[in-house]
């Protein structure tokens, strides 16, 4: 039977395919020396033993969560744990409530909810380069939204001065005809590993409020902020949330959404729980109610989470552990590029990456290609030697030839793979 126009487009082989088949063949000093290195998906691997232990000694799932449980949005115990729990870590002018968030099965899901709340089918929603990829199918593989670029030409895409390129950006699109519905923020940024200044997001907010779209602030590495003791400038940003801003006179707070998750700042990309959190617009909240029926989380994940975001003593201790250890294999990943002489985006204080430029790299170790070939030419030589890193091109990166590399993996597997990286774009001496 034939696929409808948009299953006939998803099931076109892509990079997505070539992506599930590495991890199905991951290196192991042990037991498939000859498989991929994987330093291209953002997974924190560093506390996965002392989750999986504490998992193992707490946890409990009564009866009730074999039923629906308390209705689709998640229940009633885990919106006042994440309630309690967010409010002294994201530090919200405004008391979080349990009616203010939704859960979901994961933050993708929480994003595609939005884009389908507050955008009909071709409405744009702005997105800063370079930017997190998985952005682009949220908003529009099944909601039919738009994701309009918003490209900086050598600004730095965290500062004051990109407030402008937005409104050029957003102009532009409307003088196509383009009708806007919001504008995006990863904030700790993904790639960049860098926090927006309360300056920053008071900018944005007004030009929000301006043309009145939305902001939403996915702030999924709020948690994952460590001390960059590296670098010599740009200095880093303290993370602020965008709950933390007062609003009052700043924007109509009914346009103001954030986006938290388990994923990063747990480590736990596979327990699925993320949160929509929006504290002025009850008509989102009712919108979900209907659709969350397909993004639910498991009443497992549910049950743990509760346990864990409830045992506050337990996740000041995990929190300091992930920075401290963050903060360690970052300077591993830093000191890495300074011995190669790779150029990297400095100033970086949050999340797992290092945003590397490895086609100077490549250039300057005597690989010689056409410029619009150069990451193509990257990337396979990255896979001919079994290491697998995140291209430019994914993160509507703005010049050729730059890579994300997620350091937070334990130090044999990313020593491996550095080796690999260098070894693959040495021309002038090939391992």
């Amino acid at each position: 039977m034939a696929l409808s126009r948009r299953g006939a487009a998803a099931a076109e082989p892509n990079d997505a395919f070539m992506f599930w088949s590495i991890l199905s063949n991951l290196w192991n000093p042990s037991t498939n020396p000859d498989g991929f290195v994987m330093l291209g998906l953002a997974e924190n691997t560093l506390m996965h033993d002392s989750l999986a232990d504490y998992m193992r000694e707490n946890h409990h799932v009564s009866t009730h969560g074999f039923t629906y449980g308390d209705g689709s949005t998640g229940s009633k115990r885990l919106k006042i744990a994440l309630s309690q729990f967010l409010s002294k870590h994201l530090h919200p002018v405004r008391a979080l409530e349990p009616k203010h968030i939704a859960i979901t099965n994961g933050c993708s899901s929480a994003l595609e909810h939005l884009a389908w709340a507050f955008a009909d089918a071709g409405d744009g929603f702005l997105l800063g380069q370079p930017y997190y990829g998985t952005f682009i199918p949220d908003f529009t593989l099944r909601a039919g939204a738009r994701i309009i670029p918003v490209p900086f030409k050598g600004a730095d895409p965290t500062s004051v001065a990109a407030i402008k390129y937005y409104e050029d950006a957003l102009l532009g699109a409307k003088a196509s005809g383009q009708r806007l519905a919001g504008l995006i923020l990863c904030n700790p940024h993904n790639p960049l590993g860098r926090c927006y200044s309360r300056e920053v997001l008071i900018g944005l907010m007004r030009l929000c409020q301006k043309y009145q779209i939305h902001l939403i602030s996915d702030e999924i590495y709020a948690l994952s902020v460590w001390r960059n003791d590296i670098d010599e400038s740009p200095a880093a940003m303290p993370f602020e949330s965008c709950l933390s801003v007062d609003l009052q006179n700043l924007i109509d707070p009914s346009l103001v959404h954030v986006v938290w998750g388990m994923s990063k700042d747990f480590g736990a990309n596979g327990i699925r729980l993320g949160a929509i959190i929006s504290q002025s617009n009850i008509e989102l909240m009712h919108a979900l109610i209907p659709v969350a029926l397909y993004s639910s989380c498991s009443s497992l994940s549910d049950a743990i989470t509760c346990k864990i975001l409830e045992d506050s003593q337990w996740v000041e201790s995990y929190v300091e552990e992930n920075r401290r250890k963050l903060a360690s294999h970052y300077r591993i990943a830093a000191e890495w590029a300074k011995a190669n002489d790779i150029e990297y985006a400095r100033g970086a204080n949050a999340a797992f990456f290092l945003w590397v430029n490895l086609g100077r790299f490549y250039r300057q170790n005597g690989g010689s290609c056409a410029e619009e070939q150069l990451e193509g030419v990257l990337a396979k030589a990255l896979l001919e030697h079994k290491v697998f890193l995140a291209a430019g091109k994914n993160f509507g990166a703005e010049e050729i030839g730059w890579f994300r590399i997620v350091f937070s993996h334990e130090r044999s597997l990313l020593e491996q793979g550095f080796k690999r990286v260098v070894a693959a774009l040495s021309p002038r001496n090939p391992a």
